[in-house]
């Protein structure tokens, strides 16, 4: 989730904007070591310091008194805590992740379960995928006790049949009991799609896409939940029996 976020937080350009003109020394040393400047933190003990990236890695850079150096690297109290790691938390992965969240919020998934439901998980799922079969299945006891609520977003990539197929589901008259006899079926049970897939749903599965893209997914099943400290978490792929119990809860 931390390279998710990192990732992520180049397409936020309010954040290298907010960045006040860097010393010399620091934007010689980040341009050449390929560092990218987010902003300009507080750190502990007075030194003047930036939170920047370096390919898929979060690094603070510290100032020294002279001016004249800078040291890059992480910061650690006096009984060993990493205090960057906070500072990562804080400034990038918790903010971007509650705007990441409010896109998935923002979203048109196929509904399983009530809005009251105590949890909220979002997948992004190909028709093709056997993995999100899988999910989808084991998902289905904390459906129906009414502890979550499950939020498919159909994408199409793995199958040149994958955009038909879910162009059937999507243009179905009830689309989520359409997706739930598909799965139940093992994909053999499919609306007729009649005739070529309107711009409308062409629109909504691009849209599918774009998100998962956004999101640093690039394969089915693309999962999203928050924790108990509402952070972003993301699986890519079939859950274990422990994350499963991590984003659902007990099993009812």
């Amino acid at each position: 989730m931390k390279k998710l976020l990192l990732l992520s937080a180049l397409a936020i350009s309010g954040l290298a904007n907010a960045a006040e003109a860097l010393p010399d020394v620091v934007k010689n040393f980040s341009e050449q070591q390929g560092i990218k400047i987010l902003k300009k933190i507080d750190a502990p003990g007075g030194a003047p310091a930036w939170l920047g990236q370096y390919q898929d890695m979060g690094v603070t850079l510290f100032l020294t008194p002279d001016g004249k150096h800078v040291v890059s690297g992480y910061l650690y109290d006096d009984k060993g805590k990493n205090l960057s790691e906070e500072i990562f938390q804080k400034e990038i992965y918790i903010p971007l992740g509650k705007e990441m969240w409010t896109s998935l919020n923002a979203a048109h998934p196929l509904k399983e379960g009530a809005d009251t439901a105590p949890r909220k998980v979002f997948v992004f799922a190909d028709p093709f995928c056997p993995y999100c079969k899988a999910f989808w299945s084991e998902a289905q006891p904390w459906v129906k006790a009414g502890k979550v609520q499950l939020n498919t977003l159909l994408v199409a990539f793995l199958n040149p049949k994958s955009g038909p197929y879910a162009s059937a589901i999507l243009n179905a008259k009830d689309p989520v009991t359409a997706w739930k006899e598909y799965e139940l079926s093992g994909g053999k049970k499919l609306p007729e799609n009649k005739g070529e897939t309107s711009r409308a749903t062409f629109d909504v599965l691009q849209q599918h896409q774009k998100l998962m893209d956004s999101l640093g997914a690039n394969a089915t099943p693309a999962i999203y939940y928050l924790n108990a400290r509402n952070e972003l978490q993301q699986v890519v792929g079939m859950p274990d029996e422990k994350q499963l119990t991590e984003m659902f809860g007990p099993k009812p």
